[in-house]
């Protein structure tokens, strides 16, 4: 096993995702101090400048209630992929920022898009599927935790609210699930 593979302590894992948390909270705070102006820097389907958001929209957020209700399955969500290892946190949480990042500036309707639900379902869809396809009991328990205790975020991916970014769950959940039966499939 080599060094990126290696798996990091509890303590480890808890700081990372402290860390994280405290980003996302900074950035929060300097935007609601600010008049939400970092808001402009959200993704903005098929507009070229609006591609930077891929990589800040899960940055930033609409209001504190948004912030909240983002902060805790994140800091969740981030610890229990930690359990897949540091190297594979990493890949997954690039792939569905990026992925569904892309996704949703090729394909939603025209808005200004800002909230980590994106990343926060592509979390979801990965750690439902990769426990099960594991087969490795500590995983399978978390895919059965994450699925049973957080399986209502199915219905954020329908279409509701003019001010949800549904487009961002549905294409999280999808490159979630797509990463996860790829790295099984790669394993095999």
């Amino acid at each position: 096993m080599s060094n990126a593979d290696k798996k990091i302590n509890f303590k480890q894992q808890i700081n990372i995702v402290i860390s994280l948390s405290l980003v996302l909270a900074i950035v929060e705070a300097i935007n609601l101090l600010t008049g939400r102006s970092l808001n402009q820097f959200g993704l903005i389907p098929r507009h070229i400048p609006g591609l930077t958001g891929v990589l800040t929209a899960p940055l930033l957020h609409g209001s504190l209630w948004h912030f909240f209700s983002n902060i805790i399955p994140f800091a969740l969500f981030s610890f229990l992929l930690l359990q897949h290892g540091t190297k594979r946190y990493l890949q997954v949480t690039l792939v569905c920022t990026i992925g569904s990042g892309l996704l949703v500036w090729i394909f939603a309707r025209s808005a200004v898009h800002v909230g980590a639900s994106g990343l926060i379902y592509g979390y979801f869809g990965y750690l439902v599927l990769a426990g099960i396809l594991s087969k490795k009991l500590k995983l399978i328990i978390i895919s059965l935790f994450v699925g049973v205790s957080y399986g209502t975020l199915v219905f954020g991916i329908l279409p509701g609210n003019s001010y949800v970014s549904w487009e961002g769950h549905l294409f999280g959940l999808l490159i979630g699930l797509a990463f996860a039966y790829y790295i099984e499939r790669k394993k095999a």
